[in-house]
């Protein structure tokens, strides 16, 4: 049940980013969308501060709506910094994700910390990170004269009174949208209404492949596209797919993976104890160490016409994954032996895990930006984190089988993690270059 809960919520961290970059497309520009997603994520730790049932549920509601208004639209600022066919653009997102990161460094060690000592708590731990979110705001306002135009204004037809028509009948879509969450919490804490968190689980997987498929098909059928456009929405289908493979085994790490450094690690080292929610900062350092060497590598290949296409980068990235999860059988075998696993299983895990995400994620980043038509690219980014919202959920689905009770079936468990995101990188490796036709000329 906790890791279902783990998953729903990641996973609806990312689903609402479909919403959140239409409503920077058609409403209010990413700068200024991205300002109040940040105001709100801001709120919501703080309320996940008071320690009540209640409010930990509303905070988690309003970080995920805050994110949904950020994370789409602060990656498609990052795509209009840069020309179209610019090869910098895969070394500047990789940048980008190297400073988002130096955040995800600093906030295990922070959080985890008040959370886990008997001295604080958790609530201390959100409170810390709604003061990082508050200095967060600050400087995107105070810097944004370096962003320039980009995304500081929705898109627009040039005609000034169809436009304000279609803002204001979006913004009674979003007041519509937002009436019918406040009534669902409202029946939710009085009771009238109860969740079972497992099914609502798997209900969410088979509601976000429907949101997937039928969007898609507007888009193909009914949004205008030539031939070149059809194609590259092919493409950027795949890599949904890819992308959905790929985080339903990274995004192990906030739950099997805690779990297992929780419970079936060595953290004593003489008087002192490493606290578990450490290792979430692994996967952050490693990628502010790795990023600008994975920044120079694509602009050096490219220089030399060797830089790998944007599917045989999903390919690597999906076979790096399985290795790591190789690592982890070897560690769950520890476990199973009697024995409590060293620290260097995770670490390693970790590490090929970082080498998988930085040739997926930020390209995946990257190429939707440049994929995706001019009209859509809010929203095409909206569902480059629907991909990530179905691994997610699916992730935290995957945790749930992890028996506390039954550690031999661990093992077995890794390995199938190992088959399925080793076969899904294969599968790419193959197809990689009928996918590189179908992009049409983008690189």
């Amino acid at each position: 049940m906790a890791t279902a809960i783990y998953g729903i919520y990641t996973a609806a961290v990312y689903l609402v980013a479909l919403p959140g970059g239409w409503i920077a497309d058609r409403l209010m520009g990413a700068q200024r969308t991205v300002f109040v997603g940040g105001i709100i994520i801001m709120l919501g730790h703080f309320v996940l501060a008071i320690p009540s049932v209640y409010t930990f549920f509303m905070g988690l509601l309003l970080v995920v709506l805050g994110t949904g208004l950020l994370k789409p639209n602060v990656s498609a600022i990052v795509g209009e910094l840069y020309p179209t066919g610019d090869p910098r653009r895969d070394g500047g997102f990789t940048i980008f994700y190297m400073g988002i990161n130096l955040g995800a460094f600093f906030g295990p060690l922070i959080c985890g910390t008040l959370g886990q000592s008997s001295q604080f708590g958790w609530h201390y731990g959100f409170a810390a990170a709604g003061v990082g979110m508050l200095f967060g705001v600050i400087q995107f306002w105070m810097t944004r004269r370096y962003l320039g135009t980009a995304g500081l204004y929705p898109a627009s037809t040039g005609d000034a009174t169809l436009d304000a028509e279609k803002r204001r009948r979006g913004w009674i879509a979003v007041s519509i949208g937002l009436l019918a969450i406040a009534v669902l919490v409202a029946l939710g804490f009085s009771g009238a209404l109860t969740f079972n968190p497992v099914r609502l689980a798997q209900q969410t997987t088979v509601l976000i492949v429907i949101m997937a498929i039928v969007y898609f098909a507007y888009v193909l059928l009914f949004g205008g596209l030539d031939t070149v456009e059809k194609k590259r929405i092919v493409v950027i289908i795949a890599l949904f797919i890819g992308a959905a493979m790929f985080w339903s085994g990274f995004e192990q790490a906030g739950s099997s993976l805690n779990i297992f450094a929780d419970r079936y690690t060595n953290l004593d080292f003489g008087s002192f104890t490493l606290p578990s929610t450490w290792f979430q900062s692994l996967n952050a350092a490693f990628i502010v160490i790795l990023a600008p060497v994975y920044a120079w590598m694509w602009v050096a290949l490219a220089k030399r016409n060797l830089n790998p296409s944007t599917p045989l980068k999903f390919g690597i990235g999906l076979v790096i994954l399985a290795l790591g999860f190789l690592v982890m059988i070897g560690a769950a075998n520890v476990v199973v032996a009697g024995n409590k696993a060293l620290p260097s299983w995770l670490f390693f895990t970790y590490l090929l895990h970082t080498f998988g995400e930085l040739a997926l994620s930020p390209v995946g980043l990257s190429a939707t930006t440049k994929l995706a038509p001019k009209r859509f690219v809010g929203q095409m980014m909206g569902i480059w984190f629907l991909g990530a919202a179905l691994g997610n959920v699916i992730a935290g689905l995957i945790a749930g089988d992890f028996d506390a009770e039954n550690v031999s079936a661990m093992p077995a468990q890794y390995m199938q993690i190992v088959l399925t995101t080793g076969g899904a990188g294969i599968i790419f490796l193959i197809f990689s270059r009928p996918l590189k036709k179908l992009m049409g000329g983008i690189d």
